[in-house]
């Protein structure tokens, strides 16, 4: 990797680690008034929000590193779009943990290491396996957010706007990585990031 390149993707990656980052479209939940909370329920909005931003951060790594190591231009451009608004979601998520008087995740720098490891094998593979393990990541994070839709408090609607367009974004990334070509992942392979994905969000809610 050519230095400036590698100076680059160390800046992004502590600033994904560190939180400082600034969105570049409007945050959905602007122009909502705050809801009234209880005690339990600002808890739990906040550990989803939690949970939400641990997959942005984990995102932002594995568009990093699947970027870094793309075979094609095309691939690599796709790549660091969809991470361009993966960084609006890292913000927007801050903010409302900062709302709920929470905070983000004490295990960031270990979640970002972990996906970009992900992300760099799987672009070792080629682009269309790099591609399809971008649309099955997207599939699986959409359902997750629905569970969220569903499970979040009725009232708490700056946390359900912020979802809400979270998941249509993952939507449109997914296709967007099919379109290019993404293959479809080995059932086993499936099932094993699910598995992994569970196991981060049961984590991430409480630390």
């Amino acid at each position: 990797m050519h230095i400036d390149n590698f100076i680059g993707a160390f800046d992004r990656s502590l600033r994904v680690i560190t939180g400082v980052t600034v969105g570049q479209r409007p945050n959905p939940a602007e122009k909502l008034q705050e809801a009234s909370l209880s005690e339990q329920e600002r808890r739990h909005s906040a550990g989803l929000m939690r949970v939400n931003h641990v997959g942005e951060v984990c995102a932002q790594a594995l568009y990093e590193a699947q970027a870094t190591f793309a075979k094609t231009d095309a691939t690599r451009k796709q790549f660091r779009e969809a991470g361009q608004e993966e960084i609006d979601h890292l913000a927007w998520t801050a903010e409302r943990l900062q709302q709920l008087g929470s905070r983000t995740s004490l295990l960031n720098p270990l979640w970002y290491a972990g996906a970009y490891a992900l992300g760099a094998v799987a672009a070792r593979l080629g682009d269309a396996h790099s591609l399809g393990f971008v649309v099955e990541t997207e599939r699986q994070v959409e359902a997750h957010l629905d569970s969220h839709l569903d499970s979040l408090p009725p009232q708490d609607q700056r946390s359900r706007a912020i979802v809400t367009q979270m998941r249509d974004d993952e939507i449109a990334h997914a296709q967007a990585a099919k379109a290019l070509g993404g293959a479809d992942l080995p059932a086993p392979v499936r099932g094993a990031m699910r598995a992994m994905a569970k196991v981060m969000t049961g984590t991430a809610y409480y630390v």
